[in-house]
């Protein structure tokens, strides 16, 4: 099965999130990627980071043998995601600090089982083995 890809502004997360955790138990490996908006005049993400992991986290879980479901989450401009007050900074599920950070979703459980925060996002040994430890 290809890897199934759904995407979420933090105005339409609660529903996609919802749906998410509903559908998770359907799925090998369950995953939330947190990432910066596209710039509208480039087409790119604002964040270096983003742009240097986005294809490496792809190409792995495309790869993936297992039935894979992933979740996009865009935190916002610039601006807003440098607001220290920004919702998913403040979640006490989430905790976000820096993007791009990506979430293994335990769906028996309901919580994250393991994450991989900014500065490791782009490391395919480290996306392998969160792949390997659902």
């Amino acid at each position: 099965m290809p890897m199934k890809v759904v995407d979420s502004t933090v105005s339409s997360f609660g529903g996609m999130f919802e749906k998410f955790r509903s559908d998770a138990p359907n799925y090998k490996a369950n995953f939330i990627l947190f990432l910066a908006d596209k710039d509208p005049s480039t087409s790119l993400s604002w964040c270096p980071d983003c742009v240097r992991a986005e294809p490496v986290i792809y190409k792995k879980l495309e790869a993936s043998p297992e039935d894979v479901t992933l979740l996009r989450a865009y935190v916002g401009d610039r601006p807003t995601w440098r607001n220290p007050q920004h919702p998913w900074r403040l979640d006490s599920t989430f905790k976000l600090t820096g993007v791009p950070t990506l979430l293994l979703w335990d769906s028996n459980n309901q919580a994250i089982k393991a994450r991989l925060e900014d500065h490791e996002a782009h490391l395919e040994h480290k996306i392998d083995a969160l792949l390997s430890s659902k």
